[in-house]
């Protein structure tokens, strides 16, 4: 692997891992958060759904800068501004503070998850994606693990607001290397309009989804606002000469069947995570750190999963490969559905962390290789807004679900959501057919069956 790749597979899983370890800290801080600061209850809410909105809305149009202005370069501005902003939270003197410094940071987070994914792209060979996407799969579950654990620590011994200094030297740091370090040559794409229009319906429709969500039960007022920002976005998309969705993404069968399985597969697994969680928290009357250390099989086993995965695409291809995936999650499900005590609980963990992750690196590969090297940007931030908005869902029907027929039940319907995303790896690429004159295809593109 040559300096530039390290250089840049380093950057991605750091920013990759800054992001996971934020998202997850947050959640234990909020309480102490609330108390010295004298927030109300939905005033600390908004601290999780301000980021939230803005990082959502964001991401395909920061995408598309990104296949604009270099990925490097939009990485480093992310970088800087996501660890500036985490250092202004750290120090805010109220809770309106937080909450829009909160907002600022889900900006700059927006610009810095597709770059991630497009930088890899760009410096990697299609047939050699796997591995780099499987390190970063395997480090975002590692940073997801261990965000409670150090958050709690940090919280009892120093207090809430060293949490968000955690990340602002290593968000510095390579967020400065990202801009000072010269950037290998690429056909610049300047010359594509930037389509601002088409950015600010979908921020509009993505926005008001997921703001609806956070709030249910709530108006429909959000929702409409929601479906006619998309109608209008989908309209101005077909008219446009040059839209903010190049139909080199958009019509890849294979893009849009991995976004739905990720869709599906992010829903199933963090609504299952929130109805578990208050499961360990009330029927079993376990402590927040008491039911993180029940959490650990599921962190060590998607950072098992993820390399492992990337060896078995080679040979099985994405379908196979995602498809058994999605039903190792279902039936890891379906196992804590009925999981009464620690050992159940944990395994039940261990096969969902093996099943999220395989189906993590798969999805994420998928997207990531059959995008062009100019839609890089746009994909990644499809493939971003799919994980985004799946756990945003999952946990909306989750916490309906369980209010209205309980735990087991609950599970279940999640468990059915799993199944019904596997259907969407009957269009992801089969086995790779080697050639000794041309790379390797799939066995789509060559036009012979992938399983001969």
């Amino acid at each position: 692997m040559t300096a530039h790749r390290r250089i840049v597979l380093a950057s991605s899983v750091a920013g990759a891992a800054i992001v996971a370890l934020d998202g997850t800290v947050l959640t234990v801080v909020q309480p102490t958060l609330q108390r010295e600061l004298g927030a109300s209850l939905a005033q600390v809410q908004w601290t999780s759904t301000a980021y939230l909105v803005a990082v959502a809305s964001l991401l395909v149009s920061a995408g598309r800068v990104g296949d604009r202005y270099g990925h490097q370069r939009v990485f480093g501005v992310g970088m800087l501004g996501f660890g500036v902003a985490s250092a202004g939270i750290g120090l805010a003197p109220g809770v309106g503070w937080v909450i829009g410094l909160r907002f600022v940071q889900g900006v700059f987070g927006a610009l810095l998850q597709p770059a991630t994914l497009g930088m890899l792209r760009a410096a990697f060979p299609p047939d050699r994606l796997g591995m780099p996407i499987a390190v970063r799969t395997s480090v975002i579950g590692v940073a997801g693990a261990a965000g409670p654990l150090v958050g709690g620590a940090l919280v009892g011994a120093v207090g809430w607001r060293a949490v968000f200094f955690l990340n602002v030297v290593p968000s510095l740091v390579f967020g400065v290397l990202a801009l000072v370090a010269p950037e290998p040559h690429r056909e610049r794409a300047s010359v594509v309009r930037f389509d601002l229009l088409g950015a600010l319906l979908l921020a509009l429709s993505l926005a008001s989804l997921v703001q609806t969500l956070v709030d249910l039960p709530g108006s429909a007022a959000g929702l409409a606002l929601s479906a006619l920002a998309g109608l209008a976005f989908v309209r101005h998309e077909r008219r446009g000469a040059q839209p903010l969705l190049p139909p080199d993404v958009v019509g890849s069968a294979a893009i849009r069947g991995a976004l739905g399985m990720l869709l599906a597969a992010s829903a199933a697994f963090s609504g299952t995570l929130f109805v578990v969680t208050y499961f360990l928290q009330g029927a079993m009357g376990l402590g927040p750190f008491q039911s993180a250390l029940r959490g650990l099989p599921l962190a060590a086993a998607m950072v098992l999963a993820a390399p492992a995965t990337a060896v078995v695409l080679r040979r099985a291809g994405a379908r196979r490969t995602a498809g058994a995936a999605m039903v190792v999650v279902a039936l890891a499900v379906l196992v804590l559905s009925r999981a009464s005590d620690t050992v159940a609980v944990c395994g039940g963990f261990a096969l969902l962390g093996a099943g999220f992750g395989a189906v993590m690196v798969a999805g994420t590969h998928v997207v990531v290789r059959e995008a062009e090297v100019e839609s890089a940007g746009v994909a990644g931030g499809l493939k971003q807004t799919a994980v985004n908005v799946g756990p945003t869902l999952g946990v909306a029907a989750g916490s309906a679900l369980m209010a209205g027929s309980g735990r087991e039940s609950a599970l279940v319907m999640l468990a059915a959501v799993a199944l019904t995303g596997s259907l969407a790896c009957l269009v992801l690429p089969g086995r790779t057919v080697a050639s000794l004159t041309h790379p390797p295809v799939t066995g789509d593109r060559a036009g012979v069956p992938a399983g001969r």
